[in-house]
């Protein structure tokens, strides 16, 4: 029921703000979305209360009913607007459901809303968001109704057309005489536990017998003594409108508790009812009922959500699927062939035949290949034909896949040959149906059904139904209607028929409103900001554009709709600049530290402005194309200007340099030679260092080669702010200056450092050996033996230091044995993750060698054994990174050079496509503590050994809770193409998970796991495990809830805490849901915290915990004033600095009617920060350590269970019209 608790109406919020002038735009309050291609409204869910929109689609879905109702006059019912008189009698519940079924047939939106008849009802906030049953609802909405239109024409609305009767029969097996009771129903109740079916149910019902006799005798009135008899019940009275409810719901004596029952359970699209009925003499027409809506329960007994299918009786809706849509000629959604559908080839063909080149990625193919016939390659055909490439690879006749074997496309004449095969078998196909069934190949014929879904409707198929038979998600109510039921042809798809005149002029009134708000909204959504700039009021110097007056009158402001195309906006300037003579060309500009610079001209006038991607706040030059004040123009990135600080010695005024250092910027093109640098400062020849950071000490700066002063300012790696200092070559002293002295030569930094790791007793442990870039390693060699006095001599290397990669100041190492080949690698390798200093071993293998036989060989040199060992590369971090998967690929091809860390990791690899997932149980202390393990129950803790405990990034230290943990389960394996519903299914088959008893899989929360503490909330529960980007490190833990959670892409979930007035401590923990639709500002938070509290915002202060500081950061709100003069200010954004905003983070609320002082800390956050200060004054440890004595703190936190609250009786409100 709570299903679908934040689903509705998701706006976006552009995050947009690249470049300068970008500015954060929040959309304004957005008019309802019009319906979709369905032409069918639904309706939203507002908290809890999809069991009631379920009922009242199925009640709008009932013409009879519907225009019956409309039949109800002003006259006889009242008026909404004097339903506030005290004296007047106004019937607001059926003049509610009136105004909503007006809206469902009319009114052009995707959802109506049921916030009017739910204030009829007399519902408070907390009953919209209570779940109840669909069942006990349509008792209680009948006799409301029933109880409203008392001494209306429509008083016995409900009775006509859902009373019907029972008989209960006992027939004395002595006198015959028989004893009945009549029952009245609105809807029959019929087993489920044990029945196979409705009619199975309907017998046992309506024509098996209970036999009286032996010791169970029957006290008959006429005989006056215990006799045998029969009893038998009977259909008597048949309504036009059978409801009957399925008793899915049941209580377990043994264990104690409720139960659904999910077995199979099957009913049929049209039952005959005769062999249940009292009467039987009638034609059979009369006991026919067509199957018209079905009531859907997804969950367990304690919680869930409903949808309903529907037949479209009258035809109101479109029919047609998307897919028919797009490709009404070749299209597989067509065809419900079974034989085509197993068949690989032929589904594969045809996407392919859909795609304008026959080309397509494989993953992309996989995924079209799920939304054509509603499975992944891996469930219908792996098992049967092996992967989907290998399975390409084996029909290399049809298919053609790329060298990288990551694109497939068809052959050229089997392109052809597979489209006429399959429009012929289309054609048989279609052949087939229409002469086995006449009348198929007309749409309207077919039932057309819906799923609808709160806000979502969307066409289903009559066999759809047969998937509700049974399971967690199954059929709960039926409704069948009378086959006898006509309906009559001006109805037919028009939805205006039957309803009231002033209802049509109201709904007619709003359509016109919502298209006027639309129009403003889409207007003002596609509008952004252009700035203009003007070439005639711009001049070309010193590389780039500048200003010949000011800013302010050579750039323009232009709000312009990006929908529209460049030549709008060519003419739209034209017409703005009426002075403008000549060609114009628009091009896209951008400020860099030495001016505007032009990048690329904007072509395509036929083209909109966001297909030649252009963004808001784009600048956007005004020029002729080719000169600006006569001087060409230079455009493009590649000649972008860069500002650069130069360093020269002064020349005196007799031309000689003296010793004052002189530092200039000056601006040089990207793709300009290094060398034009002597040509710009007038200085015949010299050397060239340049610096590419901010700082200027000696060992930022590299010498720049003669023979690379032909390389461009680009090449070389410079941009803006980098440093050239130019030094003359006949002088031997440097420039360069260190703590204010003169370093005397630049020769000091030719060296290279070796150190002696040969450990052969030397009494020299390192030397410095000079040498250029061009010395060879050999040459180096030989004189650090000589310097060391290691007489061994080692193989020489060939490579010079240039080669090798080396810089001048490196530090080099000499040891013993014989270096690798050029065709070789030098790794390093270690056992397991934990790497403690001097555990790496050294092997050298050839880039050629396969991921197995290096691990094989690393096996070896470690000295174990066996086939549950892998490789992962050391990342970084100097952590475990990404395992390598493919074991036949090289390690050149996998990039591994000399000098790597490999790790070896214990544990087999799972196949390719396919993650090994450990899974662990996330045990929030507080609100969600009844979901307890039969051992946590008995002992109180989680079973030792497979526990996490750490210091809660959700929960902050209060006197109710202090840490979370995590409790080990399992691995599973699990393909990368599965949903994470499909995670949530298989951990629950995990052997430890059978301690804790969860409904359903929508019943858990998924996190990923970094640090040993829950990180990233996975929130869609049919999204692929792929598109989360996991990675093959990825650990997951599972968080129990107390109801299903359907979490929108904009709603972030926050661990809220209110603060205990007079204590230093905070209540028990409560999740909050905050739609950020509207922006993550700290006015829309504070609001949404104020209104789950329900407290004036105004009355409420808030503050984010840091618990890794023991820390509050309190979240304002206040708004900076607007002059005239100051630009606005961006909108605050809780998701940047300094809060960082994130789902699971923790929120302090305190109440200041009762508490008004600004502190938040806690008795544990002064514990926490005294231990941090210890642990800094005493002695450095690991981060690790520090939260492994922080938790200590807190160790003895306890938290007792929120009790259960108890469930709430469901009542509708309603005046006395007696």
């Amino acid at each position: 029921m709570f299903g679908d608790l934040f689903e509705e109406d998701y706006s976006s919020v552009s995050n947009n703000h690249y470049g300068k002038g970008k500015k954060l735009k929040t959309k304004t309050l957005e008019p309802p979305a019009p319906r979709e291609f369905t032409n069918l409204s639904g309706i939203r869910n507002q908290g809890g209360t999809c069991y009631l929109n379920s009922l009242l689609q199925t009640l709008h879905f009932t013409p009879e009913f519907r225009e019956a109702l409309f039949s109800l006059g002003r006259e006889e019912l009242g008026s909404l607007e004097d339903k506030d008189k005290p004296d007047a009698k106004v019937r607001v519940i059926p003049l509610q459901l009136q105004r909503l079924f007006a809206q469902l047939l009319l009114l052009d939106q995707e959802a109506a809303s049921t916030a009017g008849l739910t204030d009829s009802f007399g519902w408070t906030s907390d009953e919209e968001m209570r779940q109840h049953d669909v069942q006990e609802l349509n008792r209680i909405l009948f006799s409301a109704l029933e109880t409203s239109l008392v001494g209306t024409s429509g008083h016995d609305l409900i009775n006509r057309l859902y009373h019907g009767t029972i008989v209960n029969q006992i027939v004395c097996k002595e006198c015959k005489n028989v004893s009945e009771k009549q029952e009245d129903f609105l809807d029959l109740t019929v087993a489920v536990k044990n029945v196979s079916g409705l009619e199975d149910a309907l017998w046992n019902m309506y024509v098996e017998e209970e036999v009286f006799d032996y010791d169970n005798l029957y006290h008959c009135g006429t005989c006056d003594r215990l006799v045998k008899a029969a009893k038998s019940a009977k259909l008597r009275k048949l309504p036009p409108f059978l409801t009957i409810s399925l008793l899915r719901f049941n209580f377990d004596f043994v264990k104690c508790e409720r139960y659904k029952e999910t077995s199979c359970y099957t009913f049929p699209l049209q039952i005959n009812l005769k062999p249940f009925c009292e009467q039987s003499e009638l034609d059979d027409l009369e006991y026919m009922y067509d199957l018209f809506s079905v009531i859907i329960h997804k969950g367990g007994c304690y919680g869930g959500h409903y949808h309903v299918y529907i037949k479209d009786v009258d035809h109101l809706g479109n029919w047609q699927f998307q897919e028919d849509k797009s490709n009404p000629d070749v299209n597989l959604e067509d065809i419900q062939n079974e034989e085509e559908v197993d068949d690989p080839l032929m589904i594969l063909k045809a996407i392919l035949l859909q795609e304008e080149s026959n080309l397509i990625h494989i993953d992309q193919l996989g995924q079209k290949l799920l939304k054509k016939i509603g499975m992944s390659w891996n469930k219908k055909y792996r098992k049967q034909y092996g992967p989907l490439r290998k399975f390409l690879q084996l029909h290399s006749q049809i298919f053609l896949l790329s060298s990288d074997e990551s694109t497939v496309s068809l052959l050229k004449d089997c392109s052809l040959q597979a489209e006429y095969d399959i429009r012929r078998n289309y054609q048989q196909l279609f052949k087939t149906l229409t002469s086995e069934s006449p009348g198929l190949n007309d749409r309207s014929s077919c039932p057309h059904w819906f799923d609808i879904n709160d806000s979502k409707v969307q066409p289903i198929k009559e066999k759809d139904i047969e998937q509700q038979f049974q399971g967690k998600e199954s059929a709960y109510m039926l409704f069948y209607r009378k086959s006898q039921l006509q309906r009559p042809p001006e109805a037919r798809a028009n939805p205006r028929y039957r309803v009231p005149c002033h209802l049509l002029n109201e709904m007619d009134a709003a359509n016109i409103e919502l298209q006027i708000k639309r129009a403003e909204c889409d207007s003002t959504n596609n509008n952004f900001e252009l700035h203009l700039h003007l070439g005639p009021h711009y001049h070309f110097f010193s590389g780039a554009l500048h200003p010949v007056v000011s800013q302010t009158e050579s750039m323009w402001d232009l709000t312009f709709d990006k929908r529209k195309t460049l030549g709008d906006l060519r003419q739209t300037i034209f017409q703005l600049l009426e002075f403008w003579e000549g060609d114009m060309v628009l091009s896209v500009a951008k400020f860099v530290p030495a001016g505007l610079h032009v990048y690329q001209t904007l072509d395509g006038d036929h083209l909109t402005l966001c297909e030649v991607e252009i963004t808001d706040g784009e600048d956007i030059f005004v020029w002729n194309g080719v000169e600006v004040g006569g001087i060409q123009i230079p455009t493009g990135s590649d000649c972008e200007p860069l500002l650069l600080n130069v360093l020269h010695l002064a020349t005196s005024n007799e031309g000689k340099e003296c010793q004052q250092l002189i530092e200039s910027p000056h601006v040089f093109p990207s793709n300009a030679e290094i060398g034009s640098v002597f040509t710009a400062l007038a200085i015949p020849d010299g050397v060239i260092l340049v610096n590419k950071t901010e700082s200027l000490s000696e060992e930022n700066w590299t010498t720049i080669p003669k023979e690379d002063l032909k390389k461009t300012f680009g090449e070389q790696g410079l941009r803006n702010g980098s440093s050239i200092l130019i030094q003359d070559s006949n002088d031997g002293n440097s420039l360069l200056t260190k703590q204010g002295k003169w370093i005397t030569s630049m020769n000091e930094i030719d060296w290279l450092q070796v150190k002696n790791l040969c450990q052969l007793g030397s009494e020299e442990e390192q030397v410095k050996i000079s040498a250029t870039l061009n010395t060879v390693v050999f040459d180096i060699q030989i004189k650090a033996i000589k310097e060391l006095k290691l007489m061994k001599e080692l193989v020489p290397d060939h490579y010079t230091l240039k080669e090798a990669e080396l810089k001048m100041g490196s530090s080099l190492g000499l040891c013993p044995g014989k270096a690798p080949t050029s065709s070789q690698l030098f790794l390093f390798f270690a056992l397991g993750s934990d790497i403690q200093p001097g555990t790496e071993m050294e092997i050298i293998v050839e880039e050629t060698i396969s991921v197995r036989d290096c691990l094989k060989m690393m096996l070896e040199k470690s000295g174990l054994s066996g086939d549950t060992w892998h490789l992962r590369k050391m990342d970084w971090c100097y952590e475990a990174g990404e395992p390598l998967c493919e074991e036949d690929a090289t390690l050149k091809e996998l990039m591994i050079c000399s000098g790597d860390t490999l790790l070896l990791i214990e544990g087999k690899l799972p196949p390719l496509g396919f993650l090994k997932v450990p899974i662990w149980w996330y045990q929030p202390r507080g609100p969600f503590h009844h979901w307890k393990s039969h051992q946590e129950q008995t002992n109180g803790i989680f079973p030792q050994g497979g526990v996490w405990r750490a210091d809660s990034t959700q929960g902050a230290p209060s006197d109710t809770h202090a840490e979370v943990s995590l409790h080990y389960l399992g691995d599973i394996e699990i393909s990368e193409d599965a949903t994470l519903g499909e995670l949530k299914s298989q951990a629950m088959t995990l052997p430890s998970f059978s301690e804790f008893s969860i409904p359903s899989p929508a019943f858990l929360r998924a996190w990923t796991v970094e640090s040993k503490r829950p990180s990233r909330l996975l929130r869609v529960h049919q999204q692929q495990l792929k598109e989360y980007k996991l990675g093959k490190r990825t650990e997951i833990c599972l968080e129990p809830l107390q109801k299903e959670e359907n979490l929108g892409p904009q709603d972030v979930l926050l661990r809220t805490q209110m603060r205990l007035p007079g204590k230093r401590a905070y209540a028990l923990p409560s999740d909050l849901v905050w739609d950020t639709a509207q922006g993550w500002t700290a006015g829309s938070l504070r609001q949404r915290v104020a209104d789950f509290y329900s407290l004036p915002v105004e009355k409420i202060e808030i503050a984010k915990y840091f618990p890794e500081k023991f820390a509050w950061l309190p979240v304002s709100s206040w708004i900076q004033q607007i002059t005239k003069r100051k630009k606005k200010k961006k909108q605050d954004n809780l998701q940047g600095a300094p809060y960082y905003l994130k789902d699971g983070d923790t929120i302090g609320i305190k109440n200041l009617l009762v508490e008004d002082d600004g502190d938040f800390s806690t008795v544990r956050d002064d514990i926490g920060k005294e231990k941090q200060k210890e642990f800094a004054l005493g002695r450095k440890k690991s981060q690790e350590a520090l939260r492994v004595q922080s938790r200590d703190v807190f160790s003895d936190a306890e938290v007792l269970a929120r009790p259960h609250g108890p469930e709430a009786s469901l009542s509708i409100h309603v005046r006395s019209f007696r």
